[in-house]
């Protein structure tokens, strides 16, 4: 059995801008930005992860697709910002090569202390997947990504060479075998060959926040299928958070964002939604069916708010309520199996120092957190 391990907290660093309106950060850019939003210079993200330290986060998600900074170069310089936020680079096996990923981690992994993990995406849309050079379609994406995270591991080892595999060969060369630990392997997608892939490599399975009921399915399927390949995974889930004093005040504070969102940038996002081949983006999109509704109306489960989704891809939903109301829920997706949560909210300094001043010492004084 896995061992029990505490619970972990983590923020997002949003490299492709950041802001106070929903549709300042994420996939895909619904709207050009908006009156003060803010550019994601070096400077201000410097702010962020010295926040999230500050504030006790565990570690940093650093994400990466069209429009974002490039996560290895921002990893490396902020790594020396802090001394014990553990970073959680995203990399996509379409556009890196296992050895040279080794190459590149392995160095991080000095210049951090050992403070790496990476989180590894497949794609969600074929057209950013094609700008890229990538030209394979949906399960072949997935095929790939199983042999990288394969190969990679191996080389890791001090293993696989010359490997001969479909999709990444390797040659006589000697690598260096790391000293450093492996970093902890990250991985979603809710497709069936999402799942396979996770179930035979990825060490922490990831999720965008859906009803308690879906997650829980979820969570059962994938145990089922680690266990039929003999491992046993760790559970994240990835959520927005809009919490204050009073529930009315939470729920005020998302009201005002859904009236600010220019009228035609709903329908601009969602026409871009609808093209990606992701299995999750499609269930994030069906949450709210691309209704322009008030607040409540998008409420899908209890405190569980479809809204983000409306102008954002990737994760579409966020734990609406008073501080005691998204401990609950939190707590209540803990019980299920999740131990690892990655949050995020608008803007995503001032958010740091918000949640992490009122939200995590809740979280932190009760059991198993």
């Amino acid at each position: 059995m896995l061992k029990q391990a505490p619970v972990e907290v983590n923020w997002f660093l949003p490299t492709n801008g950041d802001g106070r309106h929903l549709t300042s950060s994420g996939l895909p850019k619904a709207a050009l930005f908006q009156q003060g939003e803010r550019a994601p210079t070096l400077d201000y993200l410097r702010q962020i992860v010295r926040a999230a330290q500050l504030n006790a986060f565990d570690s940093i998600m650093i994400p990466t697709a069209s429009g974002f900074e490039d996560p290895w170069l921002i990893a490396t310089v902020l790594a020396q910002e802090v001394q014990d936020l553990r970073f959680l680079l995203t990399v996509r096996p379409g556009v890196e090569l296992p050895a040279y990923t080794l190459h590149k981690a392995v160095t991080l992994q000095r210049i951090c202390g050992d403070r790496l993990a990476l989180h590894i995406v497949t794609g969600s849309s074929r057209f950013e997947q094609r700008a890229l050079g990538d030209f394979l379609e949906h399960d072949q994406r997935y095929a790939r990504t199983e042999e990288f995270l394969r190969l990679f591991q191996a080389l890791w080892a001090g293993e696989g060479r010359h490997h001969q595999g479909r999709h990444y060969p390797t040659g006589p060369l000697q690598l260096e075998t790391p000293q450093s630990p492996l970093p902890q392997l990250y991985f979603g997608g809710a497709s069936a060959a999402a799942q396979r892939v996770a179930a035979s490599q990825a060490h922490v399975y990831l999720m965008w926040g859906e009803p308690p009921a879906m997650i829980e399915e979820r969570i059962r399927q994938m145990r089922a299928l680690a266990a039929a390949a003999g491992r046993e995974l760790r559970f994240g889930l990835r959520l927005h958070i809009f919490a204050a004093p009073s529930s009315e005040q939470a729920w005020e504070q998302v009201e005002r964002l859904l009236e600010e969102i220019p009228r035609n940038a709903i329908a601009q996002a969602q026409q871009q939604l609808d093209t990606y081949e992701s299995v999750g983006q499609s269930r994030q999109n069906e949450l709210h069916r691309g209704r322009q509704l008030g607040a409540r109306e998008l409420e899908v489960s209890p405190n569980l708010w479809a809204g983000v989704g409306l102008v954002r891809g990737g994760a579409g939903t966020a734990l609406v309520g008073s501080y005691s109301d998204v401990v609950e829920r939190l707590e209540e997706y803990r019980a299920l199996g999740i131990g690892s949560f990655t949050l995020s909210g608008y803007p995503h300094l001032e958010e740091a120092l918000h949640l992490g001043s009122e939200l995590l010492p809740r979280l932190r004084s009760l059991p198993g957190w």
